[in-house]
């Protein structure tokens, strides 16, 4: 047997050998997964395509420069497309499948192209990470392998809307290409253009192949239209053409707004010198790259490289979509250290009848592992954080900018929280929003002016504007004639003069003419139809006494109202002073009288208490008597009769109550004889409906709907033409075949009474409406501009002027408003005269009776003494008190009649 030394060294043996053979089997293993194999599609005949491929080769050096233990790293495959497109993209990423088995593909550039190779990918499980094909249509919902190491187009819609908002602009028109690329914006951006108030009235297209003249003939189509405001959405070989020639034709002067989005922005300081001096005072938008020391170090290596590979395009400048590519090779690459892959195979699929190329190629066994390696990849690149969690890169900033002088100009910024703001470390909540234009740095426009375009423009070789004008039943409001020799439209009256004021206050020349609704036949239609001639495209304005209503407003615009607004009645006044037999109770109002009289019944009866504790001599006789010659002193009192001094004090107090009510009464009987009194015949429209009275309206007014919708029968409603046929109606009234009263608008109404002054009045409004105002189309820019014309006319003296000229002077008339009569005078009038004389009474009256409690409470107590002795001493004190008191009685009947005057006995 062996010892116990010895089985120990076999067993140390043993073990050294199995760790040996261990450690030659992982190195071995390393040593065939220490290479993934990566393609790269690229189209080097761009400038797109070159300055790619020096970024991904920057960035395989500099990974496993800093990485230099990972076991698995990438080698690099690229393909040049050559610009060939869809089919020379896909040929390249079959190549690189079938040929080189990569076990994941770089690009291609385009985003129709991408759709192509990305389909390729899904189908063998290969990932495929374009960090340049920003068509937001291209979505990794449908295609899981698609990674977008970029920004979809759609991120952008945003800041450019909020752009447009923040200077006012009301329309733009997209200027794109005719690709994938091109028409992928454009829902995004409508959507997000009609969010923030503005619309898009053309989409100028553009296709790809097309030459510099077939460009100016569009931008000769755009200078026909009012739209200046263009948002360029080009690759730029496309748009280095479409700025040269609008340089040329005249585009980029001061009236012209260009926008450009982030295809061309990224890349602005990479075109020519004579490309950049074309679009001198355009704006754009494109993600903004927080600066960073590595950032610095690598711009600077990379424009060293990129001289060196190209040294003809030594003018291309670093631009971010350099920088996500860079920043997709390095998160491949923490991918594929992460998967540690051993033997990365391609599996065939199973053989199907008629299928193509694509559908023999096989299926990566790695590429689910590096999928989810890559998703779960973040880091801080040099772009910024780099995230594919959502199989695309999530926007934060977009960076204004501003080309001058073949320069970038940083002008603000934009984020989804905080909209524009002029720096990033600013306070933006401080921001007070008081100031109308937006908070960006000061920006040049195109013709070098720092005055901000208005938008639009009335093109010089356009039409003069037809502006539909149409007689109104009231000539002075406007009257249309047509001169019979030269056949020219003259239109007069106040609109004309509202709509000429206008004109010359806008900051602009406008060319019009008028154009008569005669022309159409049908001038007695009504004003829906002559106002919806202007979405229909026969005028370009249409004026006139047109009310702004809701329905008209659904398919035009409308400027701010010249007139006055609301819907009243005109009705006949008559004489309402009732001077019959009962007029003198008409002064007070029954709770006045009621009072009066309570009060001066109530006074009497406190002087009578007042006067009865003296034994005033004129009190004698029965009850009433008595009473009735106590009102009597609240008449009629003197010294003589009232002898107490509370009674005389409780009598003054309501003799000057008494004399106030007297002289508003006489006051106010005065005014009810004398003053003529005109009232209206009818105040409420409710009260015609109730009592079925006929109404009237002008013809072709909105006003018979008003009536309709009031619930007055259609019978009930008659339509008259001219102001002329008013009065008579009103005169005969409704019961004689005319009418109660006719419902007109303000404006029309005040224009009847400047006719008829006399005899009719305004009652109401009954109804609100918006006054007249001017149409144009949906979304015109030009109604802005009148409605501030308007409004300095309005508040001036000029609408004052044309208000006399047409309508004469609104105080002339006495009848055009009515006259209210003079009101009875009611009881809460004199509330407080008649609590003065409440309280002096009951005061009085209180007064008096402690003085009496007062007086008699010695013979109070004199009596109950008598009262206890009678009770003591029997009934013989009782018989001697009874003959006491006689005694006393008699004495006192005596002293009386001494005090009396002679002339009372």
């Amino acid at each position: 047997m062996m010892d116990t030394a010895a089985r120990a060294r076999i067993t140390l043996w043993w073990s050294l050998f199995l760790f040996l053979g261990l450690s030659f089997a992982q190195t071995a293993a390393e040593g065939e997964a220490g290479t993934l194999k990566v393609g790269a599609v690229l189209n080097m005949r761009s400038l797109l395509g070159k300055m790619s491929r020096t970024s991904i080769l920057m960035a395989m050096e500099d990974f496993y420069a800093v990485h230099r233990d990972y076991a698995t790293k990438l080698v690099l495959h690229i393909r040049d497309s050559n610009g060939g497109g869809n089919i020379q993209a896909a040929s390249a990423a079959i190549d690189l499948l079938e040929n080189h088995h990569v076990q994941a593909i770089i690009g291609p550039e385009k985003s129709a192209e991408a759709t192509f190779v990305s389909d390729i990918g899904n189908n063998s499980q290969v990932p495929v990470i374009s960090f340049t094909a920003t068509n937001p249509a291209l979505s990794s919902a449908n295609v899981p392998y698609f990674l977008r190491a970029t920004l979809s187009d759609a991120a952008q819609v945003n800041s450019i809307a909020a752009l447009i908002k923040a200077f006012g602009w009301r329309e733009v028109v997209p200027i794109y290409e005719d690709t994938d690329y091109g028409r992928g914006i454009v829902p995004y951006l409508v959507d997000a253009l009609q969010e923030f108030g503005a619309s898009m009235p053309y989409r100028s297209v553009i296709a790809q192949s097309a030459s510099s003249d077939q460009v100016e003939q569009e931008l000769y189509k755009l200078m026909t239209m009012q739209t200046r405001v263009y948002i360029v959405h080009m690759l730029p070989t496309t748009g280095s053409i479409l700025f040269k020639r609008a340089k040329e034709i005249g585009m980029m002067t001061e009236a012209y707004v260009w926008i450009l989005t982030d295809g061309i922005a990224n890349v602005v300081n990479s075109l020519s010198p004579s490309v950049l001096d074309a679009m001198d005072g355009a704006l754009g938008v494109r993600f903004h790259v927080p600066r960073s020391k590595e950032l610095d170090d690598f711009t600077a290596r990379w424009n060293k490289r990129y001289r060196q590979d190209y040294p003809d395009d030594s003018l291309s400048q670093l631009s971010i979509y350099s920088l996500w590519g860079y920043d997709a090779v390095w998160a491949l690459a923490q991918a594929a250290a992460k998967v540690r892959m051993t033997s990365p195979t391609f599996q065939k699929q199973k053989y199907r009848k008629n299928s193509t190329c694509v559908g023999t190629l096989g299926v990566s066994t790695v590429g689910p592992k590096l999928l989810d390696a890559i998703l779960q990849c973040k880091f801080r690149g040099l772009s910024g954080d780099f995230d594919l969690r959502n199989r695309q890169l999530q926007f934060s900033t977009f960076q204004i900018i501003n080309v001058v002088r073949r320069e970038s100009k940083e002008i603000g910024y934009w984020t989804a929280k905080q909209g524009i703001f002029r720096n990033l470390n600013q306070d933006v909540s401080a921001h007070t929003y008081l100031n109308p234009m937006p908070d960006l740095n000061p920006v040049v426009w195109p013709g070098q002016t720092h005055i901000v375009p208005k938008g639009w423009q009335i093109p010089t070789n356009r039409k003069k504007l037809r502006v539909g004008v149409r007689t109104s039943g009231y000539p002075e409001f406007m009257k249309v004639q047509r001169d019979p020799v030269t056949n020219a439209i003259t239109a007069t009256g106040y609109a004309i003069d509202v709509f000429e004021e206008a004109i010359k206050k806008l900051p602009y020349a406008v060319p019009y003419e008028y154009v008569s609704f005669d022309a159409l036949g049908v001038n007695y239609g009504s004003y829906n139809d002559f106002v919806y001639q202007v979405p229909l495209g026969v005028y370009d304005a249409a004026i006139g006494d047109i009310t702004i209503r809701h329905n008209r407003t659904s398919y035009a615009d409308f400027t701010l109202p010249y007139t006055e607004s609301g819907v009243a009645m005109i009705v006949p006044v008559k004489d309402d002073t009732n001077k019959n037999t009962w007029i003198f109770l008409k002064p007070l109002t029954g709770d006045l009288w009621f009072a009066s009289i309570a009060f001066l019944i109530y006074t009497g009866i406190v002087i009578w208490l007042l006067e009865r504790r003296i034994r005033n001599a004129e009190l004698t006789g029965s009850f009433f008597h008595q009473l009735g010659t106590a009102i009597y002193f609240s008449f009629f009192a003197d010294r003589e009769r009232v002898e107490s001094i509370l009674a005389r004090l409780v009598v003054v107090v309501w003799v000057f109550v008494l004399l106030v009510i007297t002289s508003s009464y006489t006051a106010n009987l005065s005014s009810m004889l004398t003053v003529q009194k005109l009232q209206p015949t009818e105040t409420d429209v409710h009260e015609l409906l109730k009592r079925g009275e006929y109404v009237g309206y002008r013809t072709s007014s909105y006003v018979r709907e008003l009536l309709e919708q009031l619930g007055f029968e259609r019978s009930k409603i008659r339509a008259y033409t001219n102001p002329d046929d008013f009065a008579d109606a009103l005169d005969k009234g409704s019961k004689n075949g005319g009418i109660a009263a006719a419902i007109h608008e303000v404006p029309y109404i005040k224009l009847f009474l400047a006719k008829h002054c006399k005899g009719y009045t305004m009652v109401g409004p009954i109804y609100k409406s918006e006054g007249f105002g001017f149409a144009f189309p949906k979304r015109s820019p030009v109604v802005d501009d009148f409605s501030r014309a308007i409004l300095k006319i309005t508040e001036g003296d000029a609408i004052i002027q044309i208000e006399k000229k047409w309508i004469g002077d609104e105080h002339a008339c006495k009848n055009d408003e009515t006259i209210i009569s003079p009101s009875s005078l009611d009881f809460k009038s004199f509330l407080g005269l008649f609590l003065v004389t409440g309280v002096a009474s009951t005061s009085a009256l209180l007064i008096t009776l402690v003085m009496f409690l007062y007086k008699n409470k010695h013979k109070m107590g004199i009596n109950i003494g008598r009262d206890q002795v009678q009770r003591g001493h029997g009934t013989e004190l009782v018989t001697k008190r009874i003959q006491e008191r006689a005694a006393d009685s008699d004495i006192l009947r005596r002293m009386i009649q001494m005090t009396t005057p002679a002339r009372k006995r």
